[in-house]
């Protein structure tokens, strides 16, 4: 659109003038906040400040709370000026779940006093959120748990436990559903509070996955105490709350991403690398070809289909029951490509270790793996199918309600 050409403009200036040279297409790597890394390093300190001084690494969010005040097509113009000088917006990253997630909630059900106290430190990056959800006992049938938070007069006393807690333990603040009242039924009786990590009674314990890292944590609650004022929403209807944060967690995972976190080879280069080319520069394997090519066409689909939904909404777009449908869509390109790459690398593709395996094919085998766990996490693929079956095509509720 003709009429963002000045905003392009600006943006492509400032980002001249701001973005450190030496993060061009590191990934997220350089920020740390990962795998139990809170520390980032100077230049990656220099651009978070820098990015967060303008309000854009939160863009579409209020300009008074710390945000850009952007629309969206502003947005995606910013988006695209940084994907040319090859920067990525770490903000998200280093909030973890309070970019995605607990913050767009808080916007849309927080006191103006909630808004002050939390969106600021999200807008920064330096206040990092995780969320406390899961329980042993209470996984897909969330309205089970069991964590129990009692009014204790100035404040809330949380005992329990949660379970898969993405970076709680660098977490300053957590977001979690607790049990409020028992005397009804399950998800009437639930809350949303909002609690400090750094405190006498919280105590996490690091969960080491099979691709080697440690993103997921044992959460334990012991006396933990929370304030009056850190209850989102009404008391007892948190089951409310929750559904709407999972709304912007699933709305979040529509990009579909690599499993790998650097920036290298297409798939296409790669195969030819592993593979070997034919007479006339085609990966010498056809059937292997032929599923890439399948899988390249699925890529385009994706990314049409977030395109079209996005342009439907007219620049405002709302969360809803389509966030499951490209969700799952997301979930089959990544994993798709992630075994098409070790396919194609061959005896190179299942290194775990050694002098044998270079760092990215170690990383590419270890990317697989993690990435198993796309289809899982945010609702796994079988509860997306249910959601898409009742809300959106109309069919019959086989399920309890809600």
């Amino acid at each position: 659109m003709s009429d963002l050409a000045p905003f392009r403009a600006e943006v492509a200036n400032w980002l001249s003038d701001n973005f450190p040279q030496s993060l061009k297409g590191q990934g997220i790597s350089p920020f740390g906040g990962v795998e139990g890394e809170a520390e980032i390093d100077q230049d990656a300190a220099l651009w978070r400040d820098r990015l967060a001084s303008r309000g854009w690494g939160t863009p579409t969010w209020p300009a008074e709370l710390g945000g850009g005040g952007l629309n969206h097509a502003e947005a995606k113009v910013l988006s695209e000026e940084m994907h040319k000088v090859g920067a990525i917006n770490p903000i998200p990253l280093l909030a973890g779940v309070g970019g995605t997630m607990v913050g767009p909630t808080i916007l849309e059900y927080g006191s103006e006093d909630q808004k002050r106290r939390h969106i600021p430190g999200i807008c920064s990056g330096k206040i990092r959120w995780c969320l406390g959800y899961s329980e042993p006992n209470a996984g897909s049938d969330l309205a089970s748990l069991a964590t129990k938070a009692e009014d204790n007069g100035d404040y809330w006393l949380i005992n329990g436990q949660k379970v898969w807690t993405s970076g709680a333990d660098i977490s300053q603040w957590c977001g979690a559903l607790v049990r409020t009242d028992s005397s009804v039924k399950k998800r009437d009786g639930i809350s949303f509070l909002m609690l400090k990590m750094d405190q006498p009674g919280v105590e996490t314990r690091p969960i080491k996955l099979i691709a080697g890292a440690s993103p997921f944590c044992e959460t334990f609650f012991n006396d933990a105490k929370a304030e009056k004022n850190d209850l989102l929403g009404n008391l007892n209807d948190g089951w409310s709350v929750g559904k709407r944060l999972l709304q912007h967690e699933r709305a979040s995972q529509t990009g579909a991403r690599p499993t790998s976190n650097k920036v290298g080879l297409s798939l296409q280069q790669l195969a030819k690398q592993y593979v070997g080319e034919d007479d006339q520069g085609r990966l010498s394997d056809p059937d292997l070809r032929t599923r890439i090519a399948s899988h390249l066409m699925h890529t385009k689909a994706h990314g049409l289909t977030v395109a079209r939904i996005a342009a439907e909404a007219k620049g405002n777009p709302e969360v809803s029951a389509a966030a499951s449908i490209l969700k799952n869509s997301a979930t089959r390109v990544s994993q798709e490509r992630a075994e098409l790459a070790l396919e194609a690398m061959g005896n190179q593709g299942v290194g775990w270790e050694g002098d044998s395996f270079t760092d990215d094919e170690i990383e590419h085998v270890r990317g697989w793996l993690s990435g198993k766990a796309i289809s899982i996490y945010g609702g796994s693929y079988e509860i997306q199918n249910n959601i898409i079956a009742k809300n959106i095509l109309g069919l019959p509720e086989t399920t309890q309600k809600g």
